[in-house]
């Protein structure tokens, strides 16, 4: 099972820089006390993700443990299990996913003009589920990253190329940026709703 491997690449530090691209707000105008609820917000993204796996671990019957991995240079650690069937490895390696996309859905439906509100913590747990994603599909698409990490583990129990999965994931998260920034036509958002769902039934492709 991956964990934050490329999570953490995309990082708290990502999610600063994307601040300062016009992802929520500039960053010129944030102040203290807002950019550390920024960065509070990625760190409960972050939990979330990481959170999720665990639980399907204990759900699945394994005990998680840790293992020192590498993402080029950067060294990280895993949350690794012993082996399981394919299924149950589909929904610990799918579990961050799963998780952050159902947070994702709540945030904006909650807050349907979360871009113009005043919500640097909600900002900061939307935007490292959305960097998240896209870092992940990017090492997936290349196949590049530790063997530990969440599309890898899914495409080989689900038996699909790992750059499907990265579309999987990324598909979700395109849409779901596409109504941050006011994009909510009824196909972008019920594509994006859609789009969560087909990922999660991939899992009939792991029973076996």
């Amino acid at each position: 099972m991956s964990t934050a491997n490329i999570a953490r690449a995309a990082g708290i530090a990502t999610v600063v820089l994307a601040v300062s691209t016009g992802y929520p707000t500039p960053i010129s105008a944030q102040t203290f006390a807002e950019t550390a609820k920024l960065i509070g917000g990625a760190a409960v993204g972050l939990a979330v993700h990481e959170s999720a796996h665990v639980v399907a671990d204990f759900a699945s019957g394994v005990t998680p443990g840790v293992k020192k991995v590498t993402f080029g240079p950067i060294p990280f650690f895993a949350i690794t299990h012993d082996p399981v069937t394919p299924t149950r490895e589909f929904v610990i390696s799918s579990a961050g996913f799963w998780a952050q996309e159902a947070l994702t859905e709540y945030l904006l439906v909650a807050h349907p003009e979360l871009r113009s509100e005043d919500a640097p913590f909600l900002k900061g747990v939307f935007a490292f589920n959305i960097l998240t994603s896209v870092a992940y599909s990017g090492a997936a698409f290349v196949r590049t990253g530790p063997n530990e990490r969440d599309t890898r583990g899914m495409a080989l129990s689900a038996q699909v190329e790992e750059p499907i999965i990265g579309a999987v994931v990324l598909a979700p998260a395109v849409l779901d940026s596409m109504r941050y920034f006011g994009v909510n036509n009824r196909w972008v958002v019920w594509g994006s709703r859609a789009a969560k769902i087909g990922g999660a039934l991939l899992i009939v492709k792991s029973v076996r």
